[in-house]
């Protein structure tokens, strides 16, 4: 996309871009004010994205394969969180989102996380679940019948 010339086309940048736009709604359109119990629950699940993020991302290290979107992979990463999850690293940023929405305050700050997935589902996932069939073959189209994509 020309448009998008220079722009850091990586996931944890578009992440940290929806994370500054809940702020924003939470700032511009405060939508249902949430009270005192969002607060703490925001950081667990903050915490635990991140977390789970983190954890997937290792595998990347462990396997010596790239962890950057379109590239080629070199390995067929099935352990650990990618056992339950094709795509924790993009599940654990949305944990975090769900958490950060929390911790602005609103309702419009979280409904933004709705826009998350499918998003992420159109600019990355679709292009890496293909790069994985075209390396890995039947591998991976069995690992993908297997394990939800979300």
């Amino acid at each position: 996309m020309s448009h998008l010339r220079g722009f850091p086309d990586l996931p944890p940048v578009w992440a940290l871009g929806f994370c500054l736009l809940q702020g924003l709604l939470a700032w511009l359109l405060p939508l249902l004010r949430f009270g005192g119990w969002a607060w703490p629950l925001g950081w667990v699940l903050l915490a635990a994205g991140v977390g789970l993020a983190g954890w997937a991302a290792l595998w990347f290290w462990r396997k010596r394969t790239a962890i950057e979107p379109r590239r080629v992979p070199k390995a067929l990463i099935v352990e650990g969180p990618y056992r339950l999850n094709r795509n924790p690293i993009y599940t654990g940023m949305a944990l975090a989102l769900l958490g950060t929405g929390l911790l602005w305050g609103t309702l419009s700050a979280l409904l933004l996380v709705a826009v998350f997935p499918p998003l992420i589902t159109h600019r990355f996932i679709r292009a890496e679940e293909q790069a994985l069939l075209d390396t890995f073959g039947a591998e991976a189209e069995r690992y993908s019948a297997a394990t939800r994509r979300w």
